[in-house]
């Protein structure tokens, strides 16, 4: 029965429209009432498979998409569908298959191809991943998710002159609008300017902040009159640079600018290669007087003479690759079980609640509640020995800030961390633990573990 003969066509038409607009609510009473009508109707399990996802129901939203697909075998959409849900589930290589399936079937969809590009990228097949994307830009040249794949294969593999180039790409995607203020005034070009103002912006997430506020005083002496927009969360680090007149966490209270630049931009606007990286460490210190506060604290909790290892195990949900790039406490546990360490837990956020398991012998201080802002955190780093984390905000903090610390990558890690090194160039006091396979994070873990032994041996905190 073709589209326009199904009696479902228009239900199913408005709850697609429901689910597009967010209306998941109204998508999902439509669909119900579908089903209840045509309980085997392949796009009515399609879309509802869609919603429980988006509802976070992954497992129910596999499985009424697999439904969808015995039913529909040969729907290219179904299959470049189920293309993001196994990716989010971390089946990726049946994710592969649905994505070469689907443009199998659909030779010309160019996001069948973008959906590819991305398991590709988990899976470290870089160029093919990379022809995916071009594929993508042959058939849809103005598609942003295939040139900001495109960006992450490129600065991943350290092509940085190309790979900004494409990384700019990253504000047309859908959820990027509201990271750029409204109205009409241009970007900044780089060139020096005397007069006038330029807004400086904190886009994405917390960690690109601070790793691209490094640029500030360089921006400084092309345009000495600057401002900065932010989330309320980064004033303690913005507000660290001399160079920012003001700054404000509400657009509404931005003053009258002349030209605009996200931070995370100006690695662009500089000219950044691998070779150039500007990693003069540290550009980020912590208040004495919250250093004080806190030394007193960790030495009342915590037992004395024993290294202080500061952890955090999992980034903002919210962010698009979280599944990947966090894990829990109970999959760091040879970490934990390394003796002789006293750990102090950074972890905010939901994934705090693996702390309330814990019964290892080590002492774990629990002091994510405690940190009310990043200044707080600063204070803590500048009173641990190390941190280990995964690649979240604190990893960056500690980096800028010149302490010791760990970050612990996916196997895919994101672009800035690049391939096949135990160091990066943005903070010379990190080191890289990569995993040797998707999420595979126990192996990971007892690496860390052996080194962290001989990082205990190293140092010994002087006897209260």
């Amino acid at each position: 029965m073709s589209e326009t003969q199904d009696p479902l066509a228009p239900l199913l038409a408005e709850a697609s429209a429901d689910e597009q607009a967010g209306r998941l609510d109204a998508a999902e009473a439509r669909l119900a009432a579908a089903l209840r009508q045509a309980p085997e109707h392949p796009h009515a399990l399609h879309l509802s498979g869609i919603v429980a996802f988006r509802r976070g129901r992954e497992g129910e939203a596999r499985a009424l998409m697999e439904r969808s697909i015995a039913l529909a075998p040969d729907m290219a959409l179904y299959h470049r569908n189920i293309c993001a849900i196994y990716r989010a589930l971390g089946r990726l290589e049946e994710g592969r298959e649905a994505g070469l399936r689907a443009i199998a079937l659909a030779p010309d969809d160019a996001h069948a191809y973008a959906n590819l590009a991305i398991i590709h990228y988990d899976l470290l097949e870089l160029e093919e991943g990379l022809a995916c994307s071009d594929r993508a830009l042959e058939l849809s040249p103005e598609l942003p998710d295939a040139h900001f794949e495109r960006a992450e294969v490129l600065l991943l593999r350290g092509r940085l002159d190309q790979g900004w180039e494409e990384y700019e790409w990253r504000f047309k995607l859908p959820q990027a609008g509201r990271m750029l203020p409204k109205g009409e005034v241009a970007q900044w070009d780089g060139e020096r300017r005397s007069d006038g103002r330029l807004l400086l912006i904190g886009d994405q997430g917390f960690g690109d902040v601070i790793q691209f506020a490094r640029y500030i005083p360089w921006a400084a002496a092309r345009w000495p009159d600057m401002v900065a927009a932010c989330s309320a969360e980064m004033r303690p680090v913005l507000a660290q640079f001399p160079q920012l007149a003001s700054i404000h966490d509400r657009w509404e209270d931005v003053p009258s600018f002349d030209a605009y630049c996200p931070l995370s931009g100006l690695p662009r606007l500089a000219g950044t290669r691998v070779e150039n990286i500007p990693g003069t460490v540290p550009y980020l210190h912590a208040d004495p007087a919250r250093i004080l506060h806190w030394a007193g604290r960790l030495d009342r909790l915590l037992p004395s003479g024993l290294p202080r290892v500061a952890l955090a195990w999992a980034g903002r949900p919210a962010h698009n690759n979280d599944r990947n790039r966090s894990t829990t406490l109970e999959r760091l546990a040879p970490i934990l079980a390394v003796p002789g360490v006293a750990f102090v837990s950074l972890q905010k956020g939901p994934a705090r609640s693996g702390i309330g398991a814990y019964f290892g012998a080590a002492p774990l201080l629990n002091l994510g509640p405690s940190l009310e802002t990043f200044a707080d955190t600063m204070a803590v780093l500048a009173c641990v020995d190390l941190v280990i984390a995964v690649d979240t905000s604190v990893v960056h903090l500690a980096g800028a800030m010149a302490r010791p610390v760990w970050t612990l990558l996916p196997f895919a890690p994101d672009w800035r961390w690049l391939l096949n090194r135990p160091d990066t160039p943005w903070y010379p006091t990190m080191r890289l633990y990569r995993q040797t396979a998707p999420r595979a994070w126990d192996e990971l873990a007892g690496r860390v573990a052996t080194d962290l032994a001989g990082f205990r041996d190293e140092i010994q905190r002087p006897r209260a």
